[in-house]
């Protein structure tokens, strides 16, 4: 399979400001599906980046609330220290749970 080759050229923009990008760029990247978007930062240096961004379903969007992501952050930094015990399966898990006293509740 031939590697797709990394564009460059010139797109020209509507008098609205509009930037039609070219069919391989949108293909590459996913961008003619709905909901697809594309970022732009304006840099110092005058040149402004684009990069695709993909849309986030709403079913999903809890997951990448800025708590949430914190979370995910910690977890991450437990399991490369080392911090995680695994469990195989749910019967096990269960059992290696410390008791708990449940009487003074």
């Amino acid at each position: 399979m031939k590697a797709n080759k990394p564009f460059h050229g010139f797109v020209s923009l509507s008098s609205r400001g509009l930037i039609a990008l070219p069919k391989s760029v949108r293909d590459r990247y996913h961008l003619d599906e709905p909901g697809a978007q594309v970022e732009i930062t304006e840099r110092t240096d005058g040149v402004l980046e684009l990069r695709p961004a993909a849309a986030i379903p709403a079913t999903q969007a809890w997951f990448w609330d800025p708590e949430w992501q914190h979370g995910e952050r910690e977890v991450d930094a437990h399991l490369e220290a080392g911090e995680i015990e695994v469990s195989e399966g749910v019967d096990n898990f269960l059992a290696e749970l410390p008791e708990t006293d449940t009487q003074g509740e």
